[in-house]
């Protein structure tokens, strides 16, 4: 994988108003069509201000790092958010924001593990990609990149306005911890649940400061080390032992993410509760989450999760699914106790669940 740097020429001064980082993995908003080859095809971030020559107005310097090859989202791995937190550290003294491009199946996931992986930000890091081509004459992507641009570039008091990693779509900036993928054929991809939007565009771009969290004031932090040895089990009537055995007893599985119904119950049945108790006692961490959208997990309420409390299966309060495998793996990835992790796993660690 190589990592090629093009720099940006918009109508920037000797004295910017902002320096932004533009991070293009992959994705829909970085192709064209190709008319010889007849399908799309990334293309070339050099030739940018042909395709968004509203660039030209920014009093910003951009640069880009062009990922070679480009990553299709469904493809993203552990690596691949190791390799965004390492190329964000190395360039963080040097710029006043980040914009990540990168495809919308799975973007929701890579925001929420960066989010853990990038510790005490002052600085935004904006997640945005497009449900169109940025080739194509109705297209989402310049509206995305435009904006997300401006928002990492906003400042106010001299510091930045968004401290934190979110996603930029289609009118909506959200926590990106918060967020889920539900459209794949509007331009309105994503929604937060949980959790109010941080901002909303119109004609200006209206912040709700309450709803963002504070620049940190400890020391820029980046982690580099992440557990896959996790996995997610959707509960479903009708599930069978087998299917439960074959994920719980699965090798080397550390950590598991477990989609109950409604406010976290689950069946109680004497083989599905031996299951589970006996990988409990493996230290297996089991994170319990709701398969509601707009679910919260309150382990006790009913007996069908009273079970699950007694036998030490953690409560994920209202998280995300995506946001629980990637704190799972987080956690996983810290040379600490089980019971220390446990505790983290607990924890409102950078706002993805509301205590």
């Amino acid at each position: 994988m190589n990592v090629v740097k093009v720099d940006i020429e918009t109508a920037a001064p000797l004295h910017p108003e902002a320096s932004i980082l533009i991070i293009y993995t992959g994705g829909t908003v970085g192709m064209v069509f190709d008319e010889k080859e007849k399908h799309l095809v990334p293309f070339n971030f050099s030739q940018i201000l042909d395709h968004v020559p509203e660039l030209r107005q920014f009093n910003y310097l951009v640069t880009v790092l062009n990922i070679e090859p480009a990553i299709d989202s469904s493809n993203v791995s552990v690596q691949d958010w190791l390799m965004l937190a390492r190329l964000i550290e190395d360039n963080y003294a040097k710029y006043d924001g980040f914009v990540v491009l990168h495809g919308t199946d799975t973007m929701a996931y890579s925001a929420s593990a960066m989010s853990y992986l990038l510790e005490n930000l002052q600085k935004p890091v904006i997640f945005t990609g497009a449900q169109v081509p940025i080739g194509r004459i109705r297209t989402d992507a310049r509206e995305n990149l435009i904006t997300a641009l401006q928002i990492a570039a906003t400042k106010r008091n001299g510091q930045s306005v968004v401290p934190e990693v979110c996603i930029y779509f289609r009118n909506l900036l959200l926590r990106g911890n918060r967020s889920t993928k539900v459209e794949s054929s509007h331009f309105d991809a994503f929604k937060s649940d949980n959790y109010p939007p941080l901002a909303e565009t119109g004609i200006d771009i209206e912040y709700s400061y309450e709803n963002i969290l504070p620049p940190s004031q400890l020391p820029f932090k980046v982690h580099h080390v992440l557990n896959d040895n996790v996995a997610i089990l959707k509960l479903f009537p009708g599930i069978t032992p087998a299917v439960v055995r074959s994920i719980l007893q699965a090798p080397d599985l550390k950590g598991l993410v477990l989609e109950t119904f409604g406010s976290g119950n689950a069946p109680t049945m004497p083989w599905f509760l031996e299951l589970l108790k006996e990988a409990v006692s493996r230290e297996v961490l089991v994170l319990n989450v709701s398969q509601c959208d707009e679910g919260r997990v309150d382990q006790g309420r009913y007996e069908t999760s009273k079970y699950l409390l007694n036998m030490g299966v953690i409560g994920g309060a209202d998280i995300t699914t995506e946001a629980a495998i990637s704190k799972l793996m987080f956690v996983l990835g810290q040379s600490i106790s089980h019971q220390e992790r446990i505790g983290l796993l607990q924890q409102n660690l950078r706002g993805e669940i509301t205590i």
